[in-house]
This record gives C-alpha cells, structure tokens and sequence, in this order.
C-alpha cells in the first residue's frame, strides 16, 4: 500500500516543553503535554476541541499524569492536523481560565452526521421580567376590587396609592410621547381613560384595564424575534493558523492566519482548511468546497488553479500563493455580508399603534364634546375606554401565541409573530438545491459493465479498489456494494493518484477506478472500433442522457495490444429528497408562488434538477458562491418580493439572512439554524407548506379579531354618545370582545387537539 500523506513538517514550536510524542499506532496517539499538570481546568476545553475535529473517534484525558490519548480514523484525519489543534491551543495554556469555545465544524463541513444541536421547542413563555411587570398591576386590581366588596376602609387608601404606582409607567410614557415625540399615542388615551375613572373614585376598572395592557404587552415581547444573530467568526471560518514558507530551502514556519501576508507561499496538508484565497503554485489536491458553495462533490486543484479561503483540503498537497488573506478573502466578504444584514422590526407589527394612531383625535374629540354637553365624566371615561386599541392589543398577540404553538405542533420552530406575518405575504420561494431539494450525499444510481462483464462483478471490482478512499464517490460505490450484498474481493497493492483515481490489484488482477482522463492516461483499451468511452456505452446502451460516472477497466481480457480492458461505468448523482417534486408543485401550480432554485453546482447539473421538479430555466442561477445568492435573494426584494429563501448551509447563512423569512433544517448548520425564522424541526420539505398554511390562517384570524373587537366597541360608543354607558358596562364589554377574540385565536389549537383525539379508523 502506497500512502501519500505528507511527513508533518518539523517545527521548533513542537519542543517537550509544549507537547511530545509518547506512543503511536495505526488510529491511536498518546502525547504528553507538561502544562496540563499545572493548568488542569484546561482539560476540558482541549478535550472539546479535539473531539470536534473530523476524524476524531475517541478523546481520553490525563490531567494530573500530563496525558493525552486521541483515537482516529487515519483515512479522515492526519496526526499532522491533530498536532496543528493541539498546537494551536498551547498558547491559551496558562491562562486564569479557558477561553471560549469556537463554533464547531457542522456536519457539512467535516463530513461526519453531528448529533442536531439542542433546539428550543417549547412555546415561548413569560419570562421573569414579564410576570414582574404585572405583579403591580394586578395588586392594585385585587386592592381596589377588595376594597369595594369590604368594609374595611383602610383598604381604600392602600389600594389608591397600589393604583397611582401601577398607572405611574402610563402616566411616564405619556408624558415622553407629548414632551419628547410631541405626539398623541395609545399612551396618551390610556392615561386620560385611567385620569377620568379614577377622578371618580373608581379604582377597579382602570386597573383591570392595566392589568390587561401588560398582559398583551408581555404576551407580544416574548413572541418577538430574537434580534442578534450569531455569526462566523472569521478566524473559524478560515482556521487559525497557517503553514508558511518564506525562504526557497527553509521549513514551513506556523503562524496565526491572520498573519500570513500577499505574495507568502501557504502549504495546506490533509485535513487542514485553506486559510488564503490564491493560486496552486505546485501539487494535486481534492478540494471540499462544501462551505463555500454547499455542493457535496469535492473538486481537484492542481497547478494554476485557484483555491479559496474557508475550503477543506481532503487529500493531496499544495503550495498556494497567497492573493488575498485575512478580511480580503471570500469567506471573509461572506461573513461582513452576514453581520451587515439588516435586522427587521424586532417585534410583531404593531396593529393597535397603526389603528390608535387613526383614532386617538375623534376619539378625544368626542370625549371632550360628549362632556362638554353632558357634564358627565362617566360617560366621556366611557367614550375613550371604548378605543379599539386594548382588544387589539391583547388579542392580537394570542392570536400570533396561538399560532407559534400551533406551528409547535406541527414540528415547525418559528420564531416570531413578525415570520408568520411575513410568511403570510411570500409571493417568491427561493430554494438551495444541494441538501435542500436533494439529499446532500452522493448516491449510486446505476452500473453499466460493457464486453459481457456482470453487474455484480463490475461493481465488485471498483468497490473493492475504493474502499477506505476519502473521497465521496468512493464511499458511494463502497455503500452500494454493501446495500447489494456483494461481498468485496481483497484488496492487495493500491496506488491513489489525487484527481484522477485509483490502480489496485484485485485478486490478482489489475484494476483501473476513476475519471476517463485517468483511463485514457494508462491506455486503456475502449473496445474495436471505439475511440472514446462514450462511443462504447452507446454502443452498448444506447443515446442516454448523461450523467456523472466514474469509469472502471481491468486486465485478464484479452486485447489486441496487451492494455487494460474497459469494463464500463458506475453513474452516480446527489438525488433528490422524496418529497421535492410534490413540494415544488404545490407552490407553484396550488399556492401561486414563483419559484427560483440557487445553486454553486455546474449549471448542466442545476438545469437537470430544474428540469425534473419542473422549474423554469429562467429562474434558475448555478454557479452562485454565498455572496452572489445574497445579491440574488436581495434583487427579488427590491423589485417588490415577499422572499422566503430555503437553505440549510453555512454557504445559505448570508442570503437567509437578506430574506424576508428564511427557512432551515434542524440538521441544518448552525450558522443556518440560528439566522432563520422558521426551522424545519423534522427536516422534511412538506414542513414549509404546514408554515405557510398556519400562517395564512393566523392572517384570516387577525382579520376576524379586527371584527370581533371593533364591532361591539363601534355599538357600545354609539350608545355611550347618545343615550349614556356606564364605564364598567363598558369595559365589560371592552374587554368581553377582548376574550372573544382571544378564543378566537385559539381555535385551530382546538380544532387540531380534537382532531388527535379522534380514534383512528
């Protein structure tokens, strides 16, 4: 076996004072590092660290005996990256206590099926500050209800101060509004409704009514979007050191990334993730450029190539001439379009402002006349009770409770009122294609053997050659072979050969596995009269459309120069989820939506997937690295879309968060996850059509509560103008159209329990 993982570089930092080698075997190291014994506390962190890294199986930690045992997988990880984590982490050893911790490398960029994240679930409920806001509130209420139905007369006294403590925030904010603003608000109303109630003597009804402000009011800040969305930090996104070698002769020297300057020679090993934007100056490397562009398929570099920052160096070696570095890099730009987005009204839209602002000036003008002309001051308290505002304020914030519970329900986390006001509105779905449309994994979809070689044979022979090849075409081919039963010949000699493929002998006979450019190299015999590998299978198979393959031949058939025989092809592809076609056309053809389909996979592939799920052309972009779907996603707002943008990589974070909603996947990245409104806790795809319905129905709601508030409030202030209403009949029925509308909103949550109640047939 023929390995080509590089000897790690020699390094001064690497003395026993810092760490050294004690014992290693194939998948397991033993290390000693001297300042663990003094600085313990840093055990855990270390630990952290390395069981984050990819290719890491086991982490065992010594403190007191200064010992470190790391198992791993040899074909994922080097011990040369395992050293460059330690090392990097040798500085903060010492220190009064760890720093934090960096976000961890998610499932996308390592390649390993991370646990999901712990999501919060649960509805968001009233928080420590909520409940103490209406502690005062509701004592003041109970004081004067108490001291109504009493005999007590020093209840009377107490409960009038409890109720100028409890208006006292109203009677603030009314003051900042007229002094500050110099405008009237709901604030203003409220005071003078409160003002004219309490001038008379009555204490329960104004404090009722502030106990029922504060409830809406609590109800709507826990229901608000959560305003600081966590993002990359550059050093993580890039890594935190690099291999730099500024003299022709000298060996490589390690430093911080953010140190490496234009025009330095970078040397990326195994593992490790490109910390420069630049250009091979010499080597061959597989490139997972899954950060970047989200596409699973890992690309080769070789000489004169380009290579980007934030991208994981799978297998090889390169020298990079560094171009751009630090903030100048496209990851970097990335992150800066990240953290610049703008952050939307935090809290749901405001209804009752929207209406008060309609109807504070003919609600005080009627006031004023209906006690100019009465003298009664009942009647004029009456008058601004009857405001529309509170039932609207209350009711409104249930209705958007109601339905994040419901969404709970239904396996959705949606994290405000404001997405499903927004989600409401969407005209335009822009969707992700890599992970999001389709699996996100390489799969095997058909093997084609030429020349009268069997299926399982064929398959048999390039599983055997690829097994244990980091690489996922390679663990495609290998996965299948399981699935199929085919039981995998013995592997003897191998040679790999980065970008091109891999030679082994299989039970005795020589094995070709790879590109077609690797076959042509080693002259491989097509068949007679055939010149290419394609003229031979459509020979054999006729005009098909076509499809990514790896190509496979082998010796022991007999041919006329004595060369490698073709034997023929394994076709493989990113397939799409089960449910993308049935999703795509119910948006489009049942909801009316407009459909756009984003991808950084090569424009044939993203035209085959528009074509199968039935996308327009026109709406489809390939190519599009994080920025460019920021600026896609940003154009279609501008030309007056409602966008929801459904994406679940690190790659989607920048145009996630330019959306107007945006929509990820529990097992999504976390970067994703934390900017969207809407996660898919299930990860299914049909979960945005329950979103989207939940939504619109929580629309048709707000309108009925609207009805159900104005009406009542519109007769009662009809007879409070003409014929006179007492202030408690109408806060009765001020707030009876409150409760009706509240139960309202309540509704589906009803309608949905009842329907899981129902036996099943």
């Amino acid at each position: 076996m023929i390995s080509l993982t590089p000897t790690p570089p020699a390094s001064p930092q690497h003395s026993g004072a810092d760490y050294h080698i004690v014992h290693r075997l194939p998948g397991r190291i033993r290390l000693r590092i001297p300042l663990l014994g003094d600085f313990p506390h840093h055990a855990a962190t270390l630990r952290e660290i390395l069981e984050q890294t990819a290719g890491v199986t086991h982490v065992r930690i010594n403190a007191a005996a200064r010992s470190v045992i790391i198992g791993y997988a040899p074909d994922r990880v080097t011990e040369q990256a395992l050293a460059g984590q330690i090392q990097a982490y040798l500085p903060q050893l010492g220190q009064p206590s760890p720093e934090p911790m960096s976000k961890p490398q998610t499932a996308k960029q390592t390649g390993i099926a991370a646990p999901p994240a712990k999501m919060i679930t649960q509805l968001p409920t009233l928080t420590q500050t909520a409940w103490s806001n209406l502690q005062l509130p509701g004592l003041a209420a109970l004081l004067a209800l108490l001291s109504r139905v009493s005999r007590l007369g020093m209840l009377r006294p107490v409960a009038g101060v409890a109720f100028l403590a409890a208006a006292f925030p109203v009677a603030q904010r009314a003051f900042e509004s007229l002094v500050q603003q110099r405008k009237l608000n709901i604030d203003c109303l409220d005071f003078l409704a409160l003002s004219l109630s309490a001038l008379q003597g009555k204490l329960v009804t104004p404090a009722m009514v502030i106990v029922l402000h504060e409830l809406g009011d609590a109800i709507r800040e826990q229901t608000a979007r959560v305003t600081e969305v966590r993002t990359a930090n550059l050093q993580d996104a890039i890594g935190r050191f690099a291999w730099v070698q500024r003299e022709i002769g000298q060996p490589p020297q390690k430093i911080p990334s953010e140190s490496v300057q234009v025009g330095d020679t970078v040397i990326v090993y195994p593992g490790e993730q490109i910390p420069v934007d630049g250009t091979v100056l010499h080597g061959e490397a597989i490139i997972d450029q899954q950060s970047l562009t989200g596409e699973a398929m890992p690309v080769v570099r070789r000489e004169a190539d380009r290579v980007l920052a934030s991208t994981l160096l799978r297998s090889g070696q390169i020298h990079i001439k560094a171009e751009q570095v630090g903030t100048e890099t496209r990851a970097a730009a990335s992150i800066a379009l990240l953290q610049k987005a703008p952050v939307h009204d935090t809290r749901m839209a405001n209804y009752a402002e929207k209406v008060a602002d309609r109807l504070i000036l003919p609600a005080l003008l009627l006031s004023a006349l209906v006690l100019g002309v009465s003298r009664n001051p009942a009647r004029a308290a009456s008058i601004l009770t009857l405001d529309f505002v509170t039932g609207i304020r209350v009711s409104l914030p249930t209705a958007f409770l109601g339905a994040l519970n419901h969404t709970t329900q239904h396996g959705l986390l949606v994290r405000s009122g404001r997405t499903l006001e927004q989600l409401a509105e969407v005209d335009t779905v822009v969707f992700d294609k890599t992970g999001t449309l389709t699996q996100g994994s390489i799969a095997v979809t058909r093997v084609k053997p030429v020349g009268g070689m069997a299926e399982a044979e064929l398959l048999g022979l390039a599983a055997a050659a690829e097994q244990r090849l980091n690489h996922p075409v390679a663990q495609a081919i290998v996965e299948y072979a399981h699935q199929q039963g085919n039981p995998l010949p013995k592997r003897e000699d191998w040679f790999y050969e980065v970008g091109l493929g891999v030679q082994a002998t299989i039970a005795g006979r020589e094995v070709w596995v790879g590109s077609e450019r690797f076959l042509q190299q080693v002259g491989i015999d097509w068949g007679e009269g055939h010149e290419s590998a394609e003229s031979r299978l459509a020979a054999e198979y006729g005009e098909e459309e076509l499809q990514s393959r790896i190509y496979v031949a082998c010796d022991g058939i007999a041919s006329p120069e004595g060369k490698g025989v073709f034997c023929g092809v394994i076709e493989y592809t990113d397939p799409l989820r089960p449910d993308s076609a049935a999703l795509i056309n119910t948006l489009q053809e049942e909801y009316g939506l407009k459909v756009y389909l984003l991808t950084g996979d090569h424009p044939q592939r993203a035209a085959q997937v528009a074509k199968s799920l039935k996308i327009p052309t026109a709406q489809v972009y390939a190519e599009a690295f994080p920025d460019e779907k920021a600026r896609i996603v940003r154009n279609l707002h501008s030309a007056g879309r409602t966008v929801a943008f459904v994406g679940d990589g690190l790659n989607d974070s920048v145009a996630l968060a330019y959306a107007d909603v945006s929509v990820s996947f529990a097992q999504g990245s976390d970067i994703a996850r934390e900017t969207a409104d809407v996660v898919l806790m299930n990860n299914q795809l049909d979960g945005l059509l329950e979103a989207v319905s939940i939504a619109r129905q929580t629309q048709a709601l707000i309108e009925q509560n609207i009805a159900l508030v104005v009406a009542p409030n519109l007769v009662a202030l009809g007879l409070a103008t003409t014929m006179g209403l007492n202030p408690l009949i109408a806060t009765a029925i001020h707030n009876g159209s409150a409760i009706a509308a509240g139960v309202n909103s309540l509704r589906p949550l009803v309608q949905h329990q009842l329907e899981l109640d129902q036996p099943q047939s």
